[in-house]
């Protein structure tokens, strides 16, 4: 793996300041009463510089989102040997959950404020279900070549569908996420009267 270079961390950080930049400012007001402008002021940039790192103003609280879609795929594709694909996907899951040492993970009053934030807002909820559905079909996409097919197979765009649907639902049971994504996986595993 190669270090980035003193281009690419500052582009990094100028992007993560746009985004930290954002929330704070979605979160201290709502985002329908947050301008573009003030983020660009707010992260000491220009607004030409803020649409350089994110295509529109959803786009500011979903910021991992290319990172994510990347990961999803690499848990199909680059998975250890002799790692089943469900494995692979259950691995990539269980480090979302486990997530960041404690020191960087969000508190659950966190959590909860960013997720009344995004569902508050239609145009919020709109750019989240875009985005899943495009990591729904690369996953299926990855899926499909991964069994070495051109497209994917109506049983790649379900696993797809299932996996992608997991997430939100370990938010909403943070207390009981673990719990909650073992038991997604015995029943991808074994079906529903075997996860019982």
């Amino acid at each position: 793996m190669t270090t980035p270079g003193r281009r690419e961390r500052k582009k990094a950080a100028t992007r993560q300041g746009i985004a930290d930049a954002a929330l704070r400012l979605f979160l201290d007001r709502g985002f329908d009463e947050v301008t573009v402008a003030e983020i660009a002021e707010a992260a000491d940039v220009s607004v030409t510089t803020l649409f350089k790192h994110f295509g529109s103003k959803e786009a500011l609280l979903f910021d991992e989102d290319a990172e994510q879609e990347s990961e999803l795929v690499a848990a199909v594709r680059d998975r250890a040997p002799g790692t089943d694909v469900v494995d692979g996907l259950y691995a990539w899951l269980l480090a979302r959950v486990d997530g960041p040492p404690a020191a960087r993970r969000p508190s659950a009053a966190e959590l909860e404020r960013f997720r009344e934030l995004t569902d508050a807002a239609p145009s919020l909820r709109d750019h989240a279900r875009r985005m899943w559905a495009r990591h729904e079909a690369a996953l299926a996409a990855a899926l499909a070549a991964d069994a070495g097919r051109a497209e994917p197979a109506p049983a790649d765009r379900v696993l797809a569908h299932v996996v992608v649907g997991i997430p939100p639902l370990l938010r909403e049971q943070a207390g009981r996420a673990r719990e909650h994504l073992d038991a997604a996986f015995a029943l991808l595993r074994h079906g529903y009267d075997g996860a019982q």
